[in-house]
């Protein structure tokens, strides 16, 4: 017998496999799994072995990020990245120290901020003129679906209080119709098209950077959930194309391909001749994303009844559908036709219905393929939808972390959808007794990637240890899941999604060792503490691409 080249032993192994079975050793020859079983290591070890000595500390599937946005993330993270602060001050300050170290930028550019710090989630362009002086600064918020500008932008842009709306967004304005500084939707298109043009080589360095920091968490592979020109980031596809080419992706990475909302079915040739150029090492763009609709909290998520104004009553809104139902109808059995997975955006409970019936056409018109559809972000599903999920064969995307009171959730989000739609949102638990199948993503940068958090709120229903501040009882508890189930859902479901579950997304002999190490058994302690788990070593095929200090 071969020696293996790598071995775990002495913790318990969390295969993801149908029967969620367990073991404690795991041996790895040639970036494939080779044996998995008990303490008993037989003729595996010789003296070339490499042997990761658990101690009680769990090994698992890597993880696999259905919902993601690293080249975006990346890219935040060189610029003036708000995301670890959460005042508007502290926004401020920071902006502040960036602008002075960066002197010579012709735009300030930087994201990440959260709507709950600003009254009515609305920052405004005066607040940030006093630290941004004469140049234009664009910072778009965690969702990315609305931007903070400045007074120097609005005017580059020419908008004014004669501007009108676009169709898909909204300029937020003050009360004699004159421009605050946020703009929501298709409105950041009129600041974000004037934007310098990232570079190659720039949007390369971000995707590395990116992917450090998802190898961090243990993730080994993912979607990436917008591959396109999209926001002020650029296309990621040729970035993903020179790392393969240069032998640095070391994740396996599907694109989503993204849908152009403001054209209509012309653009599927395009989109095929992307899927053949968008190819190469561990990276395919085999999806389309389309988004339906936007978010709740600035009203332009589609519900199938108009919002309350924050009092109980009706107004008039709606919410938007990116897509009209009968361009979607048309789109996507044409897609799913040329073997393209769709990838839905679906905030509101209008969205997640226009999004199933569309599914509905396809099969209709071409019967039940293999490109596994599915559904992203699903945080408000009218009842008699969630069990149309399992039967059109649509997976349901979470994005866990979500799933919690916090400030946005109570002050920008509740008032306005009123009951019972309040109690229909995140509805895991419905949707997994129901039998559709779950996987599972972080929409980084909107949040962290962090899979152990979100786990922890898809068991708890509230957030990890460190992640909000406040004192909040469990959001919804009865739409809680197991730990075993959301691990499953973060590892095979995800992979399942990603058709690479052949070959990764469990642990299995003759799978890829694409593992993670944690640093605890999170089912030996409390529910309450799932989220103070690390990850401490993580491994493709084999091969150690993160390593924490105390590894």
């Amino acid at each position: 017998m071969h020696h293996a080249d790598l071995v775990f032993t002495g913790g318990p192994v969390f295969t993801a496999d149908a029967v969620r079975s367990r073991a404690t050793t795991v041996a790895v020859t040639a970036g494939r799994i080779v044996a998995v079983g008990g303490d008993d290591l037989g003729d595996l070890v010789g003296p070339q072995t490499e042997i990761v000595e658990l101690g009680g500390r769990m090994l698992l599937p890597g993880f696999q990020d259905a919902h993601v946005h690293p080249v975006w993330g990346g890219l935040d993270m060189l610029r003036c990245d708000l995301s670890p602060f959460g005042t508007a001050p502290a926004y401020l300050a920071a902006i502040g120290e960036y602008v002075a170290d960066h002197a010579s930028d012709p735009w300030i550019l930087g994201g990440g901020w959260q709507m709950s710090a600003f009254p009515g989630g609305t920052p405004t362009a005066s607040a940030l003129d006093a630290v941004t002086g004469g140049r234009p600064a664009f910072f778009p918020n965690r969702d990315g679906h609305g931007a903070w500008v400045n007074s120097a932008a609005l005017r580059l842009a020419g908008i004014d209080r004669d501007t009108p709306d676009p169709a898909d967004g909204r300029i937020e304005r003050n009360a004699d119709g004159t421009p605050s500084g946020t703009l929501h939707e298709g409105a950041m298109s009129l600041v974000n098209r004037l934007l310098p043009e990232e570079s190659l080589e720039r949007l390369t360095e971000a995707l590395l950077v990116g992917q450090r920091y998802l190898h961090s968490y243990g993730i080994t592979a993912w979607q990436d959930a917008i591959v396109g020109s999209y926001g002020d980031a650029g296309d990621p596809g040729p970035a993903y194309l020179a790392a393969a080419a240069a032998g640095t992706l070391t994740a396996r990475v599907v694109g989503a391909i993204w849908w152009d909302r403001t054209a209509g079915l012309e653009q599927i040739p395009s989109i095929l001749d992307r899927r053949d150029r968008y190819r190469g090492g561990r990276f395919a763009a085999t999806s389309v994303k389309i988004m339906q609709d936007g978010v709740a909290e600035n009203f332009t998520a589609a519900m199938l009844e108009p919002y309350c104004d924050g009092h109980g009553h009706s107004t008039d809104n709606s919410g938007i559908s990116f897509v009209a139902p009968e361009i979607l109808n048309e789109a996507v059995p044409l897609l799913d036709a040329a073997g393209f997975q769709v990838h839905f955006h679906a905030i509101g409970d209008r969205a997640v219905r226009e999004s199933l019936d569309a599914v509905e056409h396809a099969i209709r018109r071409n019967g039940r393929g293999d490109n596994r559809h599915h559904i992203a972000h699903i945080q408000v599903v009218h009842p008699e939808d969630i069990t149309r999920f399992r039967e059109l064969g649509v997976a349901a995307n979470m994005q866990s972390l979500w799933a919690t009171l916090e400030p946005q959730m109570v002050d920008l989000t509740l008032p306005f959808l009123g009951a019972p739609r309040d109690a229909w949102q995140y509805p895991f638990g419905d949707l997994m007794r129901s039998g559709a199948v779950l996987a599972a993503g972080s929409d980084w940068s909107v949040s962290t990637p962090d899979p152990m958090a979100a786990i922890h709120t898809a068991v708890n229903r509230t957030a990890a240890p460190g992640y909000e501040e406040g004192d909040y009882e469990a959001f919804l508890p009865e739409q809680a899941i197991d730990l075993a189930t959301s691990l499953t859902a973060y590892t095979a479901g995800s992979a399942w999604v990603n058709h690479l579950d052949a070959t990764t997304g469990t642990i299995a002999v003759g799978k890829y060792a694409d593992l993670a190490v944690l640093d605890r058994d999170p089912f030996a302690g409390p529910a309450d503490q799932i989220g103070a788990t690390r990850v401490l070593q993580t491994f493709v095929e084999g091969k150690r691409v993160y390593a924490a200090p105390d590894a």
